[in-house]
């Protein structure tokens, strides 16, 4: 059976469509600092308000433990839908309580409404089935059917996730529908030459996306804080640099497999070497081969991919015809170590094919650093999700619709 869609839900005018999305958006004093997610959902809620559907709008932001907390309130991004949508945008300030009934109960078709954060309610991510399903509960008695839109969760089997799509007629939102699109055509078929760049502060972390997809690459770059164990591997000292000791043999299975399959395996040939982790810390170029060899000798502490590499990384980018990219090259948020970050996103706005920047991390670093999602062929908004699909796990959030 393949993904259900919104055609599959029929006519959804007058219909109370209550939809997933994932709006879990960074927040500095109460105020949005990037609206990518934000931005993300509106193809499918327009669909929806088009419709003449009456829509309930549900999402988690941050990580509040099960109970209220106003620093993870929903209320900015409700306003900051209202903005970008054009019309009105009703804020409920329970979940499941009589807020949210008022809220649901008082929308006319097209309306849109928006519930408090579901975390504020412990069933949402309770590992108890019969928590969750009473949540979930909870939720359908406020809609007709359900629309799973949030990409970024498809992979935890939370209430509003898994078991409200069981509970209601459920079908995958337009959001969805491109993410699946796009990370497809990183795993079956894709355009050659394909490069994937890795970056990101840990190995550990990325461990099932290298053994999923080295197979089927061209060229694997590797930058971030995991280079060093890379580095490391390869029986080079790497000061006070990040370190994951207990993967370097899993690292060298990787080297000694990437030559095996023919897979171009790309380290940096230089690093930018800081005296600490600092902003404003004094730093130095040193070969890769020899990051003790700075006045800051083992102390030195490895912030970013060098120069060299970075042109060299950005060569390799723009010469491939797909290329997926997770993780930053460096320190980005401190200016002084954001050039191998911006370097490969720059390449990668010139692509002549498919790139993909993987969600998180990297597409934070991309808005900070000045980009704008449309110079990129896709911004994925999944994170852990997406590199689960890539993995090639099933998503049980994914299941639930329909695909297989």
């Amino acid at each position: 059976m393949g993904l259900r869609t919104l055609s599959s839900l029929g006519d959804l005018a007058g219909k109370r469509v209550i939809i997933r999305c994932d709006l879990n958006v960074p927040l500095k004093d109460g105020v949005i600092t990037d609206d990518g997610r934000v931005r993300a959902s509106l193809p499918t809620l327009n669909a929806l308000i088009n419709q003449g559907a009456r829509v309930v709008v549900c999402s988690h932001l941050g990580r509040p433990e099960g109970a209220p907390d106003e620093r993870y309130s929903l209320a900015p991004v409700a306003q900051r839908l209202s903005e970008l949508l054009g019309k009105p945008v009703a804020f409920a300030r329970d979940t499941v309580g009589e807020s949210a009934a008022d809220a649901v109960a008082s929308l006319a078709d097209g309306d849109i409404a928006v519930i408090e954060n579901l975390r504020f309610n412990p069933g949402e991510t309770s590992k108890d089935a019969s928590e969750r399903e009473e949540f979930a509960g909870h939720l359908a008695s406020l809609a007709d059917v359900m629309v799973s839109d949030g990409f970024g969760v498809v992979h935890r089997k939370q209430a509003s996730v898994y078991e409200l799509a069981n509970l209601l007629p459920s079908a995958a939102g337009l959001l969805i529908e491109k993410e699946l699109e796009v990370l497809d055509r990183l795993t079956e078929n894709p355009e050659r030459p394909y490069t994937v760049v890795l970056g990101g502060s840990k190995v550990s972390d990325k461990l099932g996306v290298i053994d999923h997809l080295l197979p089927r690459v061209d060229r694997l770059l590797i930058g971030g804080g995991m280079l060093f164990t890379f580095l490391k591997a390869e029986g080079h000292e790497v000061g006070a640099s990040l370190l994951e000791q207990d993967q370097l043999d899993t690292v060298r299975g990787y080297i000694a497999k990437a030559k095996e399959l023919g897979v171009e395996l790309v380290l940096p040939t230089d690093v930018v070497v800081a005296e600490k982790f600092a902003a404003d810390a004094a730093h130095e170029i040193a070969a890769a081969d020899a990051i003790e060899s700075t006045s800051f000798g083992a102390a030195g502490i490895g912030l970013d991919i060098g120069p060299d590499t970075a042109v060299a990384f950005a060569a390799a980018v723009r010469g491939s015809r797909t290329v997926f990219w997770n993780g930053p090259m460096g320190v980005f948020e401190f200016p002084a170590f954001a050039n191998g970050t911006r370097a490969v996103a720059e390449a990668l706005t010139v692509v002549e094919g498919l790139s993909v920047v993987g969600g998180g991390d990297s597409a934070a670093a991309v808005r900070q650093l000045g980009f704008s999602d449309d110079q990129f062929g896709h911004i994925s908004t999944g994170g852990g999700a997406s590199l689960e699909f890539l993995e090639g796990k099933k998503l049980p959030g994914l299941e639930v619709l329909g695909w297989a």
